[in-house]
């Protein structure tokens, strides 16, 4: 079965949409577009009907969240309104308890059900837990128990760990490259699992409707 990302042009990169149930990875330096993805692809299930919910683990409140989004013409902070979407801020609950973290997250997806679920972004995690590697283990073992398709995105300049790549089902990267005097986008798809998947980078664009993908000239 695959889940649709809501993404112009990316579906067609990967058999149709995401494995559904699956975990997926999108990791890249800041301003490459991993947070417009994680809620236009959080919105496009909104509008089919499916329960979306939204964990940021960097205290960005809400108000903000939806001042910086409300630009975009697939953001529609209603969902949020009639509870269709759920914005969560992780980072008040946060803090050395990793058996306590992880029963948050759980309740929350058994209260609010899901079909949709984000975590923007997984990196901080890393520095609240001692073993990292073990935490994270239990949290995607958590996750596959329940019907739902999850990303957690990851900053690319503080550096992927290792463990989030092997656990992860897919992993895609977001680019930014200096070209002379611009900067461009790039999106390429490193790992989905079951898929046969699109090997090239393919230009990335944002505006005002949002992130697509271009298709690539190589």
């Amino acid at each position: 079965m695959r889940l649709k990302s809501g993404i112009p042009g990316f579906d067609e990169l990967i058999e149709g949409g995401f494995p559904d149930p699956s975990i997926t990875l999108i990791y890249g330096e800041p301003g490459s577009g991993k947070s417009v993805f994680s809620l236009q692809y959080l919105m496009y299930g909104a509008a089919q009907g499916e329960k979306g919910v939204y964990i940021t683990t960097l205290s960005e409140k809400f108000r903000w969240m939806v001042k910086f989004m409300s630009g975009f013409e697939f953001f529609n902070p209603e969902y949020f309104e009639k509870g269709v979407l759920v914005y969560d801020d992780m980072q008040s609950k946060i803090g050395g308890d990793e058996t306590a973290m992880l029963g948050y997250v759980r309740e929350l997806i058994a209260r609010e059900m899901p079909r949709r679920l984000v975590i923007d972004s997984i990196t901080p995690l890393a520095g609240y837990v001692g073993n990292y590697r073990e935490f994270l283990f239990n949290l995607v073992d958590m996750l596959k128990k329940w019907d739902i398709s999850v990303i957690f995105t990851a900053e690319m300049k503080n550096s992927v760990h290792e463990e989030e790549m092997y656990m992860a089902d897919g992993i895609v990267e977001l680019l930014l490259r200096d070209e002379g005097d611009y900067m461009r986008r790039y999106i390429k798809i490193r790992k989905m699992r079951g898929t046969n998947h699109s090997l090239s980078v393919h230009p990335l664009a944002i505006d005002s409707r949002g992130i697509s993908v271009l298709k690539a000239n190589y």
